[in-house]
């Protein structure tokens, strides 16, 4: 039983079966693909089909990259993981309409590895959850389904992520990575087998407990701080001052931490706060503080509409039929990731006041947001439409423009060029402080 165990623990004759080849899936089988045999499993087969021609939609990994994890291939097919023996689990943990954990995807790959499951696997997972999760929600699965006990037939680890998508820089191998394991033993292995990967080093707790708190504190720590930025923002707004002129010369001082006013979505900061206070209320605890910022931040885009509209009367722009470009759609700047967007908040707000809305996003798939959000974005700016294009009912100049998400694309638009979209008459919204004060009517 011993030797079994520490063979099970062995690095060698590792095989990998990454679940979920989204964001954080496909970098991180790509990255293990250098170093061991690593099977890419995703239920998506034009995801798949994709991936098998080297192309991520995502954009978080390039064509080359993918080629040359010489290890690594893809399958949706699930007697394609069977023969692996360390199975992560990297599938999305949003929230449902109510701010609640949606854990269907995480309880599906679950029962997925579990109808593959083999005495001495050892399975990991990386999906953000609330603390407890892991063995009280995902374990029973496991077991259930494959019919074997944990700790005893098999393992489980958890290792939260920490990619933040678009971003070159902080990369999944330069970001320390967190640890642990369900027994001491599985806990070294764990350890040992992503240092194999992350030059950054890794950082082994005591428990799954902890790990699972650590990455759900990570952001929640981050929206709490926006969420005071935004109420100070809509303060010095009230006081007609910049805020980023005070956030600037608050700055100069080497303790204070810089913050930015905004829009909080993505598949992290603005749903990982909802699954602690979840778990917090389930043990009764009202968590005041964590839920007063998500209130702020969620309430960012009919702030940002109720202010454009007040700007649109004092220039006595009429409301109702009026037109509004919105330049941007992703969650973040640089980066075509729809998940969690809260430009969304804007343009329902905007369609609620019968306002025509245009929408132009260079990064983002116009299929994945028509399909996630029944939004069709503009191919182009309408001054690159020709007459008899697509949009050419979109010609009329705008009564406002609003940049919504700081891409390099818009940063390097000159001022004149964002003018000739509105009418003589119109508000210029700049809610990322692209522009000056003096160039803009409002900033946030």
């Amino acid at each position: 039983m011993l030797e079994a165990k520490l063979k099970s623990f062995s690095l060698q004759n590792i095989k990998v079966g990454v679940i979920g080849l989204g964001y954080v899936g496909l970098p991180l089988a790509v990255e293990f693909g250098k170093f061991c045999s690593v099977v890419g499993y995703d239920i998506s087969e034009i995801r798949i089909k994709q991936l098998l021609k080297a192309y991520d939609a995502t954009l978080e990994v390039n064509q080359d990259e993918i080629i040359n994890s010489e290890k690594l291939k893809f399958t949706s097919k699930l007697n394609e993981i069977s023969n692996c023996n360390v199975y992560i689990v990297t599938v999305p943990t949003p929230i449902d309409e109510n701010n609640r954990p949606d854990l269907r995807a995480l309880l599906d790959a679950s029962k997925t590895v579990g109808k593959v499951l083999k005495r001495g696997d050892t399975v990991i997972y990386e999906s953000t959850v609330y603390p407890g999760c892991t063995e009280e929600d995902c374990i029973p699965e496991l077991e259930d389904v494959s019919g074997l006990k944990y700790n005893l037939d098999f393992y489980v680890g958890y290792s939260p992520e920490r990619i933040n998508p678009g971003d070159k820089e902080h990369s999944l191998t330069t970001i320390k990575k967190i640890t642990s394991g369900s027994t001491t033993e599985a806990a070294e292995f764990i350890d040992n087998l992503y240092k194999t990967i992350i030059t950054a080093g890794t950082h082994k707790v005591s428990s799954i407990k902890v790990a699972e708190a650590a990455k759900v504190i990570e952001n929640t720590q981050r929206d709490v701080n926006i969420a005071l930025i935004n109420e100070l923002a809509i303060l010095f707004n009230k006081l007609d001052l910049d805020t980023l002129q005070i956030l600037e010369a608050a700055g100069t001082k080497w303790n204070f931490i810089p913050f930015r006013p905004g829009l909080v979505g993505g598949h992290c900061i603005g749903v990982d706060p909802y699954y602690l206070t979840h778990k917090a209320q389930a043990v009764g605890h009202h968590p005041e503080m964590i839920l007063a910022g998500r209130r702020i931040n969620d309430g960012m885009g009919s702030y940002i509409v109720s202010e454009l509209i007040k700007a649109m009367l004092k220039k006595h722009i009429s409301i109702d039929g009026s037109r509004v470009l919105v330049m941007g759609f992703s969650f973040k700047e640089d980066c075509p990731d729809l998940r969690n967007t809260r430009i969304i908040d804007i343009v329902d707000e905007l369609k609620e006041q019968n306002i025509k809305v245009d929408i132009y996003d260079p990064w983002v798939d116009k299929d994945a947001a028509l399909k996630e959000y029944n939004i069709k974005l503009l191919k182009n700016l309408p001054s690159t439409l020709v007459a008899g294009a697509d949009n050419s009912a979109n010609y009329d100049k705008y009564d406002a423009i609003i940049i919504a998400v700081a891409h390099e694309q818009f940063k390097t638009m000159k001022l004149e060029e964002v003018k000739a979209l509105g009418k003589e008459n119109f508000v210029f919204y700049d809610v990322k402080n692209i522009f000056s004060s003096e160039d803009s009517d409002l900033r946030l």
